[in-house]
């Protein structure tokens, strides 16, 4: 469904009713296709660029897109369809887009009049950055906005698996819990224990604070640069903290949680070889990016209980779960939900309109994936 609406001067009409605003505000919430604009007349409207958002977001941030772009809110799965999403965006000259979205050489051939293309996410994997810049596309992301409920959600999947909470929900609804016992569901304390992270980037340091100051946790981390001053802060608390080599991060580390970019040297950051050298009763977390683990390893690993289990909120095919890991208790399934609260996706999706509409206004926007695309 495409509807299109014109608002002509200061006149007030349909469009310039509240009611109306609201509900087609409402309806590119909830994936009805809308290509609007709103201006003074017919001229400015034409000289407004026009945007594709590739699935419907927060209601606020298309608000402020309807009032500055003629823009297209995509329905909810229309961008699956590659011959789709190419005609929608082929005269665009901004799109707004999300993870789930592939943009490689051939579909941004297609956009020829394109100029921006901001991806809500702190992840541009799914954008293939070089051809961007060679075809002068600046690629914005948005950093910071979804650190702490990201880490809220580590956290909460190290708590899920270590106290096997998900297991005692099933049995309860299975009318199976008859009366307490000693030996039931026995699980991992968090409190004193050793986490490890993989990416002392935003999210590590935010899951480290909270394990630190939270649980009383030895924090170790791997990371490409040392964080003088991330150390500093915990162990003010009188928390250890230190930098370690990979092995002795997979060696030491209870609870392991994964933070790292994916690029051609962290994809399978944990495989065979990496499971093999965890403790037996280690637990290990991935909310970071789902090919940082190799599923069918992690699946072999828990069978043969070569660790306790495992929490994924992101997986190597998204969304394909390996099939080997879907009948396991000791593994924590979600949906790639780490950022999904209220206040943050209304966040992510008010900074990528930022980006989008600072890169129209001939500006450079804030969170510019690719400066060297960019031009004064």
């Amino acid at each position: 469904l495409r509807r299109s609406f014109l608002h002509l001067g200061p006149r007030r009409s349909q469009c310039g009713h509240p009611d109306f605003h609201h509900g087609l505000l409402a309806a590119a919430a909830h994936g009805d296709e809308v290509e609007m604009s709103r201006s003074g007349g017919p001229t400015a409207v034409m000289a407004r660029p026009r945007v594709v958002v590739t699935r419907p977001i927060p209601a606020p941030a298309i608000e402020r897109l309807l009032a500055a772009t003629a823009v297209e809110v995509l329905a909810e799965n229309a961008a699956r369809d590659r011959e789709k999403l190419a005609t929608a965006i082929a005269d665009a000259e901004g799109v707004l887009s999300l993870v789930t979205e592939r943009f490689d050489a051939e579909l941004l051939d297609k956009a020829t009049r394109l100029r921006v293309l901001a991806n809500m996410a702190v992840g541009y994997d799914n954008v293939d950055v070089a051809a961007a810049t060679a075809r002068g596309i600046l690629v914005t992301n948005t950093p910071g906005v979804l650190t702490e409920t990201s880490a809220d959600l580590a956290v909460a999947l190290m708590l899920a698996v270590a106290r096997r909470v998900v297991e005692g929900d099933r049995l309860v609804r299975a009318g199976k819990f008859d009366r307490w016992g000693p030996l039931m569901l026995l699980g991992k304390d968090l409190y004193g224990a050793t986490l490890g992270i993989a990416g002392m980037g935003r999210i590590g340091e935010a899951v480290a604070r909270r394990c630190a100051l939270g649980f009383g946790m030895r924090v170790i981390y791997w990371s490409r640069n040392r964080k003088p001053a991330i150390e500093a802060a915990i162990r003010a608390r009188q928390v250890d903290v230190r930098q370690v080599d990979k092995a002795e991060l997979l060696a030491s580390s209870d609870f392991l949680s994964l933070h790292l970019p994916l690029s051609v040297e962290t994809r399978h950051f944990i495989d065979r070889e990496a499971l093999a050298k965890m403790r037996p009763d280690s637990v290990l977390i991935n909310t970071g990016r789902g090919p940082l683990v190799d599923e069918a390893a992690l699946a072999e690993a828990l069978v043969a209980r070569k660790i306790r289990g495992a929490g994924l909120d992101v997986y190597e095919d998204e969304p394909v779960v390996y099939p080997g890991l879907l009948g396991l208790d000791k593994v924590v399934l979600l949906p790639h939900i780490a950022s999904a609260s209220d206040v943050t996706r209304e966040r992510m999706a008010m900074l990528a309109v930022d980006n989008l509409l600072e890169a129209l206004a001939g500006r450079r926007p804030p969170c510019l994936v690719n400066p060297e695309a960019w031009r004064d």
